[in-house]
């Protein structure tokens, strides 16, 4: 049942991305909240996160569809709403990486401390997190064909040379990370405060606007909408 409820989710989220890359207006900020907004909703961990990021991926892809098969304009068009669409997703993801600094941040500031095990597991899931976003791009580049196809995997290489808002996050986190891990025993057993819940309460907060600071800290990383390339400009003309 709770798989049902999270697939149904998903879909949902998917249906909304769709709609709103469709639209059209402000789609970075329309796509990080919607992100933020399923991220909240969740018990949070990296099936989950994956789930979120194909289901905002697969929206987006289907946003654009209708205006690939039409002009070069609105091809281009198109290629804008897409790139800003991922940038909100690269956006809300680095929000995600910076609540869990936060958390953890917090949580030493009230002289508290999360189990090493706690630390280790959130600590490996977030060094995966950047490549399990290419990774889904990349896959949703290879269930497609034509224009969106090349689109995402141009957004991927893009990313790989340049680096993403999630990748530089995720840096500065796992500094944090390293501060505190020291400080915490191998064998210091969970008081009953969890990294994932009080990340997740902090992603609530971020997701409501309660925590505006949060957001300003984590920076776009939006690729410059440049020229379709070759295969992605290919259209029925203006």
């Amino acid at each position: 049942m709770a798989t049902q409820n999270k697939d149904e989710q998903n879909d949902v989220l998917e249906s909304r991305v769709r709609q709103a890359v469709a639209q059209g207006a402000d789609v970075q900020a329309a796509v990080r909240q919607l992100t933020l907004d399923a991220m909240s909703s969740h018990t949070l961990s990296l099936e989950s996160i994956s789930r979120i990021m194909h289901a905002v991926v697969q929206g987006t892809r289907e946003g654009v569809q209708e205006e690939l098969d039409k002009t070069t304009t609105q091809v281009r068009a198109a290629q804008i709403r897409m790139k800003e669409a991922v940038s909100g997703l690269d956006t809300a993801l680095a929000q995600f990486a910076a609540a869990t600094k936060l958390a953890v941040e917090e949580a030493a500031g009230r002289a508290q401390k999360f189990s090493s095990q706690d630390m280790a597991r959130t600590r490996a899931d977030l060094e995966s997190l950047e490549s399990l976003f290419l990774e889904t791009m990349k896959t949703s580049a290879t269930a497609t064909r034509g224009v969106a196809s090349d689109m995402l995997a141009d957004m991927v290489s893009h990313a790989q040379r340049t680096g993403t808002a999630v990748g530089e996050q995720i840096k500065a986190t796992l500094e944090t990370f390293t501060q505190q891990m020291t400080a915490v025993s191998k064998t210091q057993i969970e008081a009953g405060m969890q990294l994932a819940q009080t990340t997740a309460d902090v992603m609530r907060k971020v997701a409501a606007g309660m925590l505006s600071g949060l957001a300003d800290r984590v920076k776009p990383s939006t690729p410059s909408p440049s020229a379709p390339s070759s295969k992605a400009s290919r259209s029925k003309g203006d």
